[in-house]
């Protein structure tokens, strides 16, 4: 009974894999999978007939499947498993004596002249011996150092923050990530204690949107950490107890419009001409998902009244169109000199009709419009006359700015005009600054200088994430003031912040066609000599756990479009790598400006993109929330646009991973010295997995002086230190829910530093929410 279940088992299975193997055939794919078909088929018939050569014919397609993985792979052990799993499992099943006994013949004579299980033994063997071998290997590490010699002394970090305060998003105004701070070094870190936990109280919500996330990295002034929640509660609490200090509520409510319910952080402003200890002298600026700006007293979380109105900016005057839910604030403002300068995000691929991306600067304490900048209309940046509106959808810019007063600019990472993937009927002026980091003068809005990231951007390629300012030492000793802009599509521009040119070479390179007819796409794209972009995709690098899945992915990545990175959205719909979650996303890089050095972690995961007319856009469901995932309507154009993560049919990564590292690099010379898996399975299974694959991740990394980069970022529930200078991990500690922010670190007057980590979870990548501060320090 056993030889007959499993040979009709393998009938079926070899059916399958023949009948999908020959349209993979017919697509222009591999024959493996067509002639593992037929050999499941043959083992079947040969058991069925209860024929010792069975087992000798098994063996022989075991050594061909593992020459063949070989061939393809190599010794990577997460791309042989699913190659040579089922196939292995199934020889060692043929080899149980309830299998292996009924095989065979009895002569004349009355001799049984049973099955010799030998050369399958000896196949399986060779296969399980291969395998344990690919384990200990690593194809994808990149070994290497960073240069450790102190290029510069006395780096500039931007504005005047003592050693053990944390008073911007990346510390200071430069953004750099970097602490000066030597108490914890690769030494000592793995002593790191849990020293207090506070949690918020704010959680997520049942009729919340699916991007429910908790992003924030926390400022750090004088005794007291500021920080912000998903739902823009403002909180104060004490750096050394973690005790609640003050709490306010600014009642944001629910809007299933949201894309986005998240706060990155607040920020923090202390009147230079007010009496100290009066009532707002410092002060906490909170953004909203309602689109508002509020002004509280550092000191008692109170409002303050003299802000605008009320204490209150509302930062949907001026928009021709207002959608509640469409528009809103995600990261902190940024201060220069008297001004609060504030972007916006704008849903992706809603409507036609949404508000501008325009950025603004108002008076720090009254909140009087002082300019604004709309890249739609870039030259007429005194403030808007009543009666008069801001260009509907132009490039809005959702991340950190970043601002150097010595030179009076501020740095705007934008992003593209939506709809993201139809690219017909833009002005030139979207052609000129969609996509692209643009500095501004600080006292009048006007540009100085754009260097754009992408040409005609059809991918949602905003550039994400905050730009890093230090100064970069030439080899001739010159000292030029650089700017470090992190791409979602890997490249990293490192560029003369005074002029916007580049300093490691930027050059054009041969970009894909095949836009829909209407549109167009760039025939050149820029790429930086600093770049993490990954090697295009091949029907080799398609994954799975088995055959099957496996399979079903080399299908679909043959019936997609795909030419490479840029390959524009279609009809047929598109494979996008790197896909719109990016390579570096909104968690940017941190820098060592004494070394000059950076640490990152390049993200990997492909997403597709398929353009649907109008006419076969299904009305709005009634429950329908907010997403970047799934049907975006594209509400006025004639194509929505299907968008997600390249799945296999059971809903894991089409592409064999890694999908995550972290990364060294030399801004210097523009050289990646390593790039290490980043990250286990441990979440992303049902059971706990340690396997160490390289995941996806998004949030930021953070250096100090001590020669530490700590990150959790990744989708397993972990805060993680590294060596910065080889990249190997020292230390870690579990989460109570996912780590999606950015750490930071401060010190108390006793000198003692400490680390904290905010673990509330993320939406989009699946990780657990909470609502977590965490505090590590030494023993």
């Amino acid at each position: 009974m056993a030889v007959t279940i499993t040979a009709v088992a393998l009938a079926l299975v070899g059916l399958a894999l023949f009948g999908f193997g020959s349209q993979l055939i017919m697509l222009g794919g591999s024959f493996y999978y067509a002639l593992a078909g037929l050999a499941f088929v043959i083992t079947a018939i040969l058991l069925f007939k209860r024929n010792k050569a069975a087992l000798h014919f098994y063996a022989l397609f075991v050594i061909a499947t593992l020459g063949w993985a070989l061939w393809e792979v190599g010794l990577d052990w997460w791309q042989l498993g699913p190659r040579g799993g089922l196939i292995i499992v199934i020889g060692i099943w043929l080899l149980m004596p309830w299998i292996r006994k009924p095989l065979g013949f009895v002569s004349p004579t009355g001799i049984r002249y049973r099955a010799n299980a030998v050369p399958l033994l000896v196949a399986v063997v060779i296969s399980m011996g291969v395998a344990a071998v690919s384990m200990t290997q690593d194809p994808h590490d990149q070994e290497g150092n960073l240069p450790t010699e102190v290029v510069n002394n006395a780096p500039s970090y931007g504005n005047a923050v003592p050693d053990g305060e944390w008073h911007q998003y990346g510390r200071t105004s430069y953004g750099q990530r970097y602490s000066p701070l030597t108490q914890i070094t690769t030494a000592n870190v793995g002593d790191l204690k849990e020293v207090w936990r506070y949690q918020t109280g704010d959680v997520k919500l049942p009729d919340d949107v699916g991007e429910t996330t908790y992003q924030v990295t926390p400022l750090k002034v004088g005794k007291t950490l500021f920080l912000c929640t998903p739902h823009n509660w403002a909180i104060a609490i004490d750096a050394a107890t973690g005790k609640e200090k003050w709490k306010y509520d600014p009642n944001v409510g629910l809007n299933p419009n949201r894309q986005h319910q998240t706060c990155r952080g607040v920020t923090y402003y202390a009147d230079p001409a007010a009496q100290a200890g009066s009532q707002c002298a410092a002060r906490v600026y909170l953004p909203t998902s309602d689109a508002r700006l509020i002004a509280l007293d550092a000191e008692s979380g109170k409002v303050c009244t003299s802000f605008a109105d009320q204490g209150v900016l509302h930062l949907e005057v001026g928009m021709k169109y207002n959608p509640a839910g469409y528009y809103y604030s995600t990261s902190p403002p940024a201060i220069a000199g008297n001004k609060i300068i504030v972007g916006g995000a704008v849903n992706d691929n809603y409507s036609t009709q949404e508000q501008s991306g325009v950025i603004r600067a108002f008076d720090v304490n009254s909140g009087e419009l002082l300019w604004n900048w709309d890249s739609g209309n870039p030259t007429q940046t005194q403030p808007l006359p009543p009666g008069q509106t801001y260009t509907t959808n132009s490039p809005n810019s959702w991340s950190v700015f970043s601002v150097d007063e010595a030179l009076g600019l501020v740095y705007i990472p934008l992003g593209n005009q939506v709809p993201d993937q139809l690219g017909m009927g833009r002005s030139e002026n979207v052609e000129k600054y969609s996509s692209s980091i643009v500095a501004l003068d600080v006292n009048t809005g006007q540009d100085r200088w754009v260097r754009q990231t992408v040409h005609h951007d059809l991918w949602d390629m905003d550039v994400p994430a905050q730009p890093v300012l230090l100064d970069i030492t030439k080899p001739d000793g010159q000292s030029v003031p650089a700017l470090v802009g992190p791409t979602k599509q890997g490249d990293i521009y490192v560029l003369d912040r005074r002029t916007g040119e580049p300093i490691l070479p930027v050059t054009e390179e041969p970009a894909p066609g095949g836009a829909i007819p209407e549109d167009f796409s760039a025939p050149t794209q820029p790429t930086s000599a600093l770049t993490f972009k990954p090697e295009p995709l091949q029907e080799k690098n398609m994954w799975g756990v088995s055959l099957l899945d496996q399979l079903a992915c080399r299908i679909k990545f043959h019936q997609l479009n795909y030419e490479g990175r840029y390959t524009p959205p279609s009809l047929n719909g598109s494979i996008i790598y790197p896909g719109n979650f990016g390579t570096f996303n909104w968690g940017s890089v941190a820098v060592d400006p004494e070394r000059q050095v950076m640490f990152g972690m390049p993200t990997y995961l492909a997403f597709t993109s398929q353009l649907v007319p109008r006419d076969q856009i299904p009305p709005r469901g009634q429950d329908e929330k907010g997403s970047e995932q799934g049907l975006n309507r594209n509400d006025g154009a004639p194509y929505g646009v299907l968008m997600g993560p390249f799945l296999s049919p059971i809903g894991i990564p089409c592409q064999a991973p890694p999908w995550g590292y972290v990364a060294g690099a030399d801004l210097r010379t523009g050289k990646v010295a390593y790039k290490h898996k980043n990250g286990t399975v441990y979440d992303m299974t049902p059971l706990p997995l340690p396997f160490k694959v390289g995941v996806p991740g998004i949030g930021g990394p953070m250096i100090t002086k001590g020669g530490v980069a700590f990150l959790g970022a990744a989708v397993d529930d972990y805060l993680r230190a590294y060596d910065l200078t080889s990249g190997k991990q020292l230390w870690e500690a579990r989460l109570p829910a996912g780590g999606q922010a950015t750490p930071m670190t401060y010190a108390l007057d006793d000198g003692k530093q400490y680390v904290v980590m905010v673990a509330g979870g993320h939406g989009s990548v699946g990780t657990k929410p909470g609502d977590y501060v965490i505090a590590y320090t030494l023993p």
